[in-house]
């Protein structure tokens, strides 16, 4: 499909297009005082301004045009109906399925499948219940206090992202349970959390959807022997210090998870995608359950507003065709993530994965190799904190920088009435009129300053493209959503670059080629690795 694409009419008018319109500056295009009012969008709680970008009604007009020649609307309803859009595994993609009300209907090869997914959600909703009121003891009759996540990619950078994002909003029921995340393989953060904790209050969760991912299973063995060597090989152990969550129920029994506290998952569910599934536990533990119904709540309604609005109004179409347009025609391949809110801190990173294992491709779906650009480098952090750290190459590197900044518009509404309140409320109009101010630098540069700046290390080219997404608060509803929003985004692009948003081969060949070269470092043995390799365990041989 690659050479289909590019030989589109559409495809060529945009870039014709582009070339003209490089020539006129993103200051010139700010001169219009009706810019705001083109190019922003209100809807789903969420205010969407592309003001800034270096487009015009003639560019949007183009790019629907390409997402209608690319069957953009079919490609969409094949996705929601459970068609197998993952073709390489011969899978649908169907985690939306996951945040369906109760009372909803959805066929998968002549199986209803809401149900199932709403009676695992009330299995979660037990454990839940049965943690937060101190009734889950340990072996030594304890009740437990700490829980440690073991998972690694998808099985912890939604459920880190989320908790962290939303901590203000735990229950009274839940202040005794300290949540604690645990992926890396070497055994630092487990090695790190089980120096604080007590083995007779702590209990974890295997999160894994394959039951096989080794970081996380030498997690487990280690947290195991860290429990033995504490409580003693206590026929209960397993049972009461161990939950697992899986796709694949006769691994976890194998492994020893009580089935009472096996949840399971999907094979249709990819694991980037399955926070919203009992992956999710971590969420609930912090949240408690209403709370995390109510974030798959605001994900359902920006699923529905997907696939209903108008492209003009769809604010995942909209900042989908955006990207395309800077990455293809303009020539911008990374994406600085900046939210204004320190609640999402870890936001960036969990885009990082979305976006680069989805559309981190060079084959289409036809098996042909691609003569254009997909997915652009993804990275960021919290805006007040990277403005006195990599700001510097955004407003005076060599490289344009396309860049999201997010932000919420109130904070500390609900804090009670002291001089505490008013100065972190001061605190957060600083942030956002630092929010409003960096953007509108990167787009004007100097003309943005109120005197020249004549020398040229005091100058600032401006150019940089930026999107300002805002909300009015940080509510559970509201996270799902912007999640929601930022996962048709990714759908709608790889829709368009005729690509698999939902397998990712390109981190399997790796994890075996480490079978082989550990058993090269235990036995000693370098010969039939290339001469870096070999160079590498012979240094590690010789210690």
């Amino acid at each position: 499909m690659s050479k289909l694409l590019t030989e589109r009419t559409s495809w060529q008018a945009l870039q014709q297009h582009a070339s003209q319109l490089k020539r006129v500056s993103l200051r010139e295009l700010n001169q219009d005082p009706r810019r705001f009012q083109d190019f922003s969008r209100q809807a789903n709680g969420f205010l969407l301004d592309l003001s800034k970008q270096h487009l015009t009604q003639d560019t949007l007009q183009l790019l629907y045009q390409l997402a209608q020649e690319c069957q953009l609307d079919a490609k969409i309803a094949a996705k929601f109906s459970g068609a197998r859009v993952n073709a390489t595994e011969e899978r649908p993609a169907l985690h939306s399925a996951l945040r369906l009300p109760a009372h909803a209907r959805l066929q998968l090869d002549g199986q209803e499948i809401v149900t199932p997914i709403h009676a695992s959600l009330d299995k979660m909703a037990a454990l839940v219940a049965k943690l937060h009121a101190r009734q889950w003891r340990g072996v030594s009759g304890y009740p437990i206090t700490d829980i440690v996540n073991l998972g690694v990619g998808g099985s912890e950078l939604g459920p880190l992202m989320a908790t962290h994002a939303l901590h203000e909003w735990r229950p009274q029921a839940a202040q005794h349970l300290n949540i604690h995340f645990a992926s890396t393989m070497d055994g630092s953060q487990l090695a790190t959390a089980l120096s604080k904790l007590n083995p007779k209050t702590t209990l974890f969760i295997i999160s894994s959807k394959s039951f096989t991912t080794l970081d996380t299973l030498s997690n487990a063995n280690t947290a195991l022997h860290w429990l033995e060597g504490s409580l003693g090989a206590h026929p209960s152990l397993k049972r009461q210090h161990f939950i697992g969550v899986s796709a694949h129920p006769e691994r976890m029994q194998a492994w020893g998870i009580a089935k009472e506290h096996q949840l399971t998952l999907w094979d249709w569910v990819g694991g980037r995608y399955s926070l919203w599934s009992c992956i999710g536990l971590p969420i609930a533990l912090s949240l408690g359950m209403a709370h995390f119904k109510a974030l798959l709540a605001g994900a359902h309604q920006l699923d529905l507003a997907f696939q209903q609005a108008p492209w003009q109004d769809n604010l995942a179409v909209l900042m989908a065709l955006v990207g395309i347009w800077n990455i293809n025609f303009l020539g911008i391949h990374t994406l600085a993530i900046l939210p204004y809110d320190g609640r999402l801190a870890h936001f960036p990173d969990y885009l990082a994965q979305l976006e680069m294992e989805s559309n981190g491709k060079s084959v289409n779906t036809q098996g042909q190799t691609l003569d254009y650009a997909t997915c652009p480098i993804l990275w960021g952090g919290v805006g007040p904190n990277a403005q006195h750290a990599f700001y510097q190459l955004l407003h005076q590197g060599t490289q344009r920088v396309a860049c999201d900044f997010i932000a919420t518009a109130q904070r500390y509404q609900n804090i009670p009435e002291t001089q505490a309140r008013l100065h972190l409320q001061n605190q957060h109009q600083m942030t956002l009129a630092n929010c409003f101010a960096q953007s509108r630098l990167l787009m004007l540069g100097d003309a943005a300053a109120p005197e020249p700046r004549p020398e040229a290390y005091r100058r600032y080219r401006g150019e940089q493209p930026s999107t300002t997404l805002m909300f009015e608060s940080l509510t559970p509803f509201q996270l799902g959503a912007l999640i929601a929003l930022y996962e048709h985004k990714v759908f709608v692009q790889a829709c368009i670059w005729g690509i698999n948003p939902f397998d990712q081969w390109g981190v399997e060949l790796g994890k075996h080629i480490a079978h082989s070269t550990q058993a090269a470092l235990i036995a000693k043995e370098a010969e039939t690795f290339d001469p870096s390799t070999q160079g590498l365990l012979a240094y590690c041989h010789a210690l």
